[in-house]
């Protein structure tokens, strides 16, 4: 399954041209998730969340809604990776299986300043739980320094089922490699000139990869650092997320219209 989205919901500008005039901000997630797929959360990057925060988003949102919820900064801003553990269980014990079967992908996002040390950010997935309270989990990283695009990079996140991050973005690298069961999508270069952020034929080409990522294939049009895997299906998430954030949901709302059309 294919699934777009946006990063939050609560951004005053949209409350010009996304949320209806009036629309009360306690319902603003309710609108929201009923007009895309998916919801990066950000408000988990910088404070911890409470079960009761996790059951009341559930609540609001349609049954076949999914969260992806970007993990705090103090996990991955610190300058031993190895040493995270006790961040991570705190994290992943905060009450997220609370959002039951709409718990998707964990985001561990990483300073433009981490380079690649193998031995360390290997330990670092290790650490990595594959379920918390018997809810299993996904997890995706985003790096941000040249120093990942290396073979060895891919080959541990594979080793790890680990989905790597592709970046649509013009300051950090673009990793393209599939390497988890799913693929994390995260474009950051929408235009407050174009009305829907990309051009009708840049979500043309967005869409159609991310057709072929759900077939378990690389897109054509990208390069690889790898050897690409053999085909296997994979449920894709693609969010738009910041460069003109004020046209993200008319972007998502967009390319859903592509994919279902």
């Amino acid at each position: 399954m294919i699934r777009v989205g946006i990063g939050g919901w609560t951004f005053e500008p949209w409350r010009d041209n996304f949320f209806p005039k009036g629309l009360p901000h306690a319902r603003e997630l309710e609108y929201a998730s009923r007009q895309v797929t998916s919801i990066e959360v950000n408000g988990t990057f910088y404070r911890t969340q409470t079960p009761s925060t996790f059951r009341k988003w559930a609540d609001q949102t349609p049954d076949d809604f999914i969260f992806s919820l970007k993990a705090p900064r103090f996990t991955t801003n610190r300058r031993v990776l190895a040493e995270a553990g006790s961040s991570i269980a705190k994290f992943l014990e905060s009450g997220v299986d609370e959002l039951g079967e709409k718990l998707g992908p964990i985001l561990w996002q990483f300073p433009p300043t981490k380079a690649f040390n193998p031995e360390d950010f290997g330990a670092f997935l290790a650490l990595l739980p594959k379920d918390v309270n018997a809810r299993p989990l996904r997890h995706a990283v985003e790096v941000r320094h040249d120093s990942f695009l290396a073979e060895e990079f891919i080959a541990l996140t594979r080793r790890h089922e680990v989905a790597v991050v592709l970046a649509d973005s013009a300051k950090y690298p673009l990793i393209a490699d599939l390497t988890g069961p799913f693929v994390y999508a995260r474009l950051q270069q929408a235009r407050e000139d174009e009305k829907t952020g990309y051009s009708a034929k840049e979500l043309e080409a967005w869409r159609e990869r991310a057709r072929l990522w759900e077939e378990g294939k690389p897109a054509d049009d990208l390069p690889l650092i790898a050897k690409a895997l053999q085909p296997a299906k994979r449920d894709v998430f693609v969010y738009m997320i910041n460069g003109a954030k004020v046209r993200a949901p008319a972007a998502a709302m967009a390319l859903l219209e592509q994919l279902q059309g």
